[in-house]
């Protein structure tokens, strides 16, 4: 249920995801991570692409990262040294991709046998929690039926704890997000499979990019919003009414991470949609122009604040991690990981200062506050008078 607002203090530690420091391309890791601890963040969000290639680093296969073999595990086993010396945890490996509704029997007991797979490095890294995405695959081999997609969860989850009971650890846990371009692209879809799946080890990521993406933004739209509705009154009322539900439903045990971006006002005249049908109409927005909280002199306008707020309303304890993909992270030069770094916890500072001026407005379900859409428009008018 809703927590009592506004909180005194705010006490969710600061995260930020690897990719989010710099291109596993262009910058080794430890740098990245390195740069974290300096700006004081204490989770890190390991993805994928930067595990590889710090394996790649070690010499080894980039390309079998989930291989259980010892040299692989000896590696992942460091990089938990390391993050740990640096004075952070590592919080979750990401992404889980293309795995839910599978029909076929034997593709799909592989598919989940590759999950299973991440376990040991899980143990390795010292982490407790890994990422599944909803599935964007619309091929005749899956379904996106809501008892099918559930089941494969709950299976993940026994799969999950039964390898903690076996080797005595602390329990492994299963995330489940909703992408903006998935079959299942808003909170309360993906909190839907999260429910009927009924395991303790499953819960819900969340994500302020993607929610947004879906109940608010539109990239193509030279106002921005409108998603919905014309007027930036009725968008925001919409997304309101939303997020207090959000904040009414949702434990706050249930929601096992969650990550947090800004995204960039875009010139329609210049940003068009892709062309080719198989690339996700937000694609390109949220892999190259996603920005930390708040950065307005760079255009960001997104009402990341009323996100966070349902979020935390829901008594929500853990990490605000930072998710941004941005095409200046490829950019070469050893000052991107401190750069970038710095620009996070700015944008995390401000987020977490909007959010306690918030009413707390999931409190009157029958009718969201007049003066609490007039005050989150007012405040995006504000930042995006300069467009």
């Amino acid at each position: 249920m809703p927590i009592s607002w506004p909180p005194a203090t705010i006490e969710n530690e600061f995260g930020i995801a690897t990719l989010s420091l710099g291109n596993s391309n262009k910058h080794k890791l430890e740098p990245r991570l390195t740069a974290a601890a300096k700006a004081g963040y204490k989770w890190i969000d390991l993805f994928d692409d930067c595990w590889a290639a710090y394996l790649g680093e070690h010499g080894l296969p980039a390309d079998q990262p989930w291989e259980a073999t010892p040299e692989n595990l000896r590696v992942a086993r460091k990089l938990g040294d390391l993050v740990k010396s640096l004075g952070m945890r590592i919080a979750c490996t990401q992404p889980l991709r293309k795995i839910e509704g599978i029909k076929d029997p034997a593709e799909r007991r592989a598919t989940l046998d590759l999950v299973a797979k991440r376990f040991p490095f899980m143990r390795a890294f010292d982490t407790d929690l890994v990422f599944m995405c909803a599935s964007i695959r619309k091929d005749d081999g899956v379904t996106s039926d809501l008892k099918t997609v559930a089941r494969d969860l709950a299976e993940l989850g026994d799969m999950a704890a039964e390898f903690s009971r076996m080797d005595g650890g602390r329990m492994l846990r299963v995330g489940y997000e909703g992408l903006s371009w998935a079959t299942r692209n808003t909170w309360s879809s993906s909190s839907e499979v999260v429910r009927f799946a009924n395991r303790p080890n499953v819960g819900l990521i969340l994500d302020a990019f993607n929610i947004l993406a879906v109940e608010f933004a539109d990239p193509f739209n030279p106002d921005g919003h409108g998603r919905i509705y014309p007027t930036l009154d009725e968008s925001m009322e919409v997304l309101s009414a939303s997020m207090a539900s959000l904040a009414a439903t949702i434990p706050g045990n249930k929601i096992f991470f969650y990550q947090c971006a800004d995204a960039e006002l875009m010139n329609p005249a210049e940003f068009l949609p892709p062309t080719d049908p198989d690339i996700p109409a937000l694609l390109p927005w949220s892999r190259g122009h996603r920005l930390y909280p708040f950065e307005n002199s760079r255009g960001s306008y997104m009402p990341v604040e009323l996100a966070t707020a349902a979020v935390l309303a829901t008594g929500y304890k853990g990490p605000i991690s930072l998710e941004v993909f941005n095409n200046s992270l490829s950019e070469p030069g050893d000052d991107i990981p401190t750069s970038h770094a710095k620009r996070g916890m700015t944008g995390l500072h401000k987020l977490v200062e909007a959010v306690r001026t918030l009413p707390p407005f999931w409190n009157t379900p029958a009718q969201i506050p007049v003066d609490t859409v007039a005050l989150i428009a007012n405040g995006m008018r504000a930042r995006t008078t300069r467009l």
